[in-house]
């Protein structure tokens, strides 16, 4: 079927060559008989032998119309960025007048998607039949896809506001405002900034944020023009913080400008009218003074404007106060334990920092605890607004938790209410991310849109892959538009990596593939990019470290995927990545298609040079082993195990010699997972001879880091399965391990100890601290400093818990070994008097020398220690000596 298809296309081609058939032959109808042609190529799996042949007919007859058609579509349908063939065949007829063609060829082309070639067109096409309407529905599609589209954003905007639709005119307004910017194009930007601000005058953030695109792409002279008329339209609707905002912008572009400064002593006049010390405070600050810097005058204005009576301030030693006086010069404040404190206006200014009636510190002084408590608990986004801007409006979540445990909240309840915290952060529009850090959150004045706030996040962000994210999440939000100028200015940083590719960097491939990823859902975003995955993969130097350096899990699988659909020799570049990436997928996808001898030889070269690919021999040993190809490879199992316990001595000199420390940590963890916790090295040695036994018993014993312990449970196994069996060399030591030896009913007190001073003596503690904090003046608080002492004490203790749990090695009494004194036996010694004194040996946890139970750390213990019966030894204590005879060594009861 496949051939006679490619076939009768070829005879197809060689007719419409021979005859040379006329264009005003063509119809509809005909390009309809190819789209048959394409749905059964595509059936047949055939779509790419069709394309190759049309570009080959194409290198000899270029206005092929068929293979045009055919070679387009094919490309259109696999997302290839290259429309060439179709532009090419839709301007044949253009030239040519045939409408009817042409308005089919576009809306198949659009049948993929958006393209700005095939609306351009085919609202030309409906422009030739009057049907006005349509083409205003063509020209929305097209505003949505060309960013760079004003003058018929600008005629949309027009046509709604005909028919009185006001919110399609302010958006396709703002489309234009923002693209003759772009454009440098004050007089339609002035002309459209007068419109809108007609329509919206309330939406000061868009003319603040517009401003500043404008000052950067045109001048900041033209800025200032545009915002005087926004000023005036605040001034007459009394929004007096506004309009003082707007002022300052204009005096930072100009400070000179003495029209700006007259303007916003009138509007600190009007804000401030009922302040006692209005007229001082202008004239203290020689704000009205043209000699006096304006910026320095305004803060120095501002600064004093704060002391009025009521108003609250903080000092640094004596906390928060009220002012209750201001008279001239003199300021008097009421603090918490120094009422009618008398001071300087000017002292006042440098000393204290003006509070506002909502501060946290204002909130911790005069609200009652319980009922700040109940507040901050219930009401978690007042609690947010009111610290951030306690803080300037720009704070971080560490900076919120120490204002708030646990002065106000316990450490357990921020638990909770933290989580609820970062929830409303990310979602409520009242909160916005600064622009230059991530993690300060700022509260906004009027609410932020969806796209804004991620806008402003990509902006924040400062590594690539977080960047890539936020661009993700902004596509995947229904309520953004892609035409916008956030998304435009996020797309447009991804793009400009693949304009300049210099050097392929983990950025480069990275770029390519998300502008792909992109174009597949929006085909528009890819026109004008050159996009050809081998051109990239050819300009990489090396592959696994890019590879690597991918930091993100969908990068990584699409870079395999288009490697297996772009590159010739994908299998061998599989197989070379494998043991850098270490991911099912390659293995997956080798097996599927039919190359498991590539991984069988893989693997060979794995274990044969497992000291440069230790990841790979532990991984594949994990996952892979049950697999046919991995059986195949005929390594023996023995081998295997000796391989991983090579590999589990080389981890431990390599973090010895603080060498790849993160990566040997993991690698020895596994690796020793695999050997003595999941119990394999037990399991083969239970059904293994003695020749086998003495090899793998002597690699492990070789291994100088591995805990002794390990070592000797071995031992004990091997002598549990196979008694009577002797080990060459048999005269090691019970040497102790680097851990602390406990047993199981101690480490579970240990444990218990522990979750009580977490969980009970920790949080009294902090109540008892926030009680004493409430008290005020920490310096002769001695509620305050016995609490912070037994806070210190219970940090010690934890610590000292902590570690100890962490370094305990629990015992199994199945390995205690009664040749030797060890931890777990009980001894019985013959003294000088020739009386016998019994002695269990345990660990420091279980010590009770009360009860002859003795720590093996303890000097006597080490003393005793891996001594055998009827072995003589001497201890000294203090400048005495002892001398013993071991009589007897027995397993202690534990």
């Amino acid at each position: 079927m496949s051939d006679t298809l490619l076939k009768n296309v070829q005879e197809m081609l060689n007719e419409e060559k021979w005859t040379r058939a006329a264009l005003s032959n063509y119809s509809t109808s005909q390009f309809k008989e190819l789209d048959i042609i394409l749905k059964e190529a595509r059936e047949d799996r055939e779509d790419d032998e069709l394309k190759k042949n049309c570009d080959e007919h194409l290198v000899h007859t270029k206005n092929s119309i068929i293979a045009l058609y055919l070679s387009g579509m094919i490309a259109l349908s696999r997302q290839i960025i290259d429309d060439s063939a179709l532009i090419n065949l839709v301007t044949i007829f253009v030239d040519n007048h045939k409408w009817g063609i042409v308005k089919y060829l576009c809306e198949r082309i659009l049948d993929y998607g958006e393209s700005r070639f095939a609306l351009r067109t085919l609202a030309e096409c409906y422009k030739n039949e009057n049907e006005e309407e349509a083409v205003y529905g063509i020209w929305e599609r097209l505003v949505k896809v060309d960013y760079e589209e004003a003058d018929l954003a600008k005629s949309l905007a027009e046509h709604y506001e005909k028919l009185g639709n006001i919110e399609n005119t302010v958006d396709y307004y703002k489309k234009a405002l923002h693209r003759y910017i772009n454009k440098q194009l004050f007089t339609n930007v002035r002309e459209i900034w007068e419109k809108l601000l007609g329509y919206c005058p309330e939406d000061i953030d868009f003319f603040l944020h517009v401003q500043k695109k404008i000052a950067k792409n045109i001048s900041e002279d033209k800025a200032v023009l545009l915002l005087q008329d926004v000023y005036t339209v605040c001034k007459n609707r009394n929004d007096i913080d506004t309009a003082i905002s707007i002022l300052k912008f204009i005096l930072q572009y100009d400070a000179k400008d003495g029209h700006a400064r007259k303007e916003i002593i009138e509007c600190f006049q009007k804000k401030y009218a009922g302040h006692s010390q209005l007229e001082e405070y202008i004239r203290i600050s020689n704000l009205s003074q043209s000699y006096r810097n304006v910026h320095e005058a305004i803060t120095d204005f501002e600064k004093h404007i704060a002391f009025d009576k009521g108003n609250f301030v903080f000092h640094r030693t004596w906390g928060v106060g009220r002012i209750a006086k201001v008279q001239g010069d003199e300021i008097v404040i009421d603090f918490a334990k120094k009422r009618g404190h008398s001071m300087s206006l000017k002292m006042a200014v440098k000393a204290l920092q003006t509070l506002s009636k909502t501060h946290i510190l204002v909130l911790k002084a005069t609200w009652k605890k319980e009922k700040l408590h109940e507040k901050v608990k219930t009401d978690c986004a007042w609690a947010l607004k009111n610290i951030i801007k306690s803080f300037g409006n720009s704070c971080d979540i560490k900076r919120i938790k120490a204002e708030l445990v646990p002065s106000v909240l316990s450490a357990g309840e921020w638990t909770s209410w933290s989580s609820r915290a970062r929830e409303i952060l990310k979602s409520d529009p009242g909160f916005g991310v600064s622009p230059d850090n991530i993690d300060l959150f700022t509260v906004r004045e009027r609410p932020i849109s969806i796209e804004e706030k991620l806008y402003n996040e990509f902006k924040a962000e400062r590594n690539f892959f977080d960047r890539a994210l936020t661009i993700r999440n902004f596509v995947s939000q229904k309520t953004v538009e892609l035409d916008s100028e956030y998304f435009a200015g996020m797309f447009a940083y991804f793009s400009a990596y693949l304009r300049s590719r210099s050097q392929i960097t983990e950025q480069t491939v990275a770029s390519y593939l998300l502008v792909k990823e992109l174009a597949g859902q929006y085909p528009h975003l890819g026109a004008g990019l050159s996009l050809n995955f081998l051109d990239i993969f050819n300009g990489i130097d090396d592959v696994p470290s890019l590879f690597l350096n991918l930091k993100d899990n969908k990068f990584k699988e699409e870079f395999l995927h288009h490697v297996q659909l772009f590159v010739p020799q994908w299998a061998d570049i599989y197989i070379n990545l494998f043991p850098h990436a270490l991911t099912q997928s390659i293995i997956n996808k080798l097996t599927e298609t039919e190359n498991t001898g590539k991984l069988r030889d893989m693997t060979l070269n794995c274990f044969e040079n497992f000291r440069d690919y230790k990841e790979a021999v532990v991984w594949l040993f994990k996952n892979s082993a049950g697999e046919a190809w991995y059986k195949e490879a005929g390594i023996p199992f023995e081998k295997q195990l000796i391989t991983l316990i090579h590999i589990l001595d080389m981890s431990y000199r390599e973090i010895e010699n603080h060498r790849d420390t993160t990566e040997n940590r993991k690698t020895n963890k596994q690796v020793y997972s695999i050997l003595f916790k999941e119990g394999t090295l037990n399991a083969f040695i239970d059904e293994a001879d003695d020749d086998t036994i003495i090899r793998l018993y002597t690699f492990i014993n070789d291994v100088k880091d591995l805990d002794p312990q390990d070592k000797l449970n071995l031992r004990s196994r091997i002598l549990d399965r196979h008694p009577g069996f002797q080990f060459f060399g048999d005269t090691e030591k019970t040497v102790i391990t680097r851990g602390l030896l406990v047993t199981a009913a101690m480490y579970a007190e240990k444990q218990k100890q522990l979750a009580h001073i977490m969980e009970v003596e920790v949080p009294a503690n902090s109540k008892e601290i926030g009680f004493a904090i409430s008290l005020g003046d920490l310096r002769e608080n001695a509620e305050y400093k016995a609490a912070k002492e037994k806070q210190d004490n219970l940090n010690s203790m934890v610590a000292k818990l902590k570690d100890e749990i962490e370094r305990a090695q629990i015992f199994d009494p199945r390995s205690i070994n009664t040749g030797r004194v060890s931890f777990g036996t009980k001894v019985t010694l013959c003294n000088d008097s020739g009386e016998k004194e019994e002695y269990a040996i345990l660990g420091p946890w279980e010590s009770d020398p009360d009860h002859n139970i003795i720590s093996y750390l303890s000097p006597f213990g080490g003393a005793v220690l891996n001594k055998t019966a009827g072995e003589r030894f001497e201890f000294s204590i203090n400048g005495e000596k002892l001398f013993y005879v071991v009589d007897h060594i027995a397993a202690a009861q534990i």
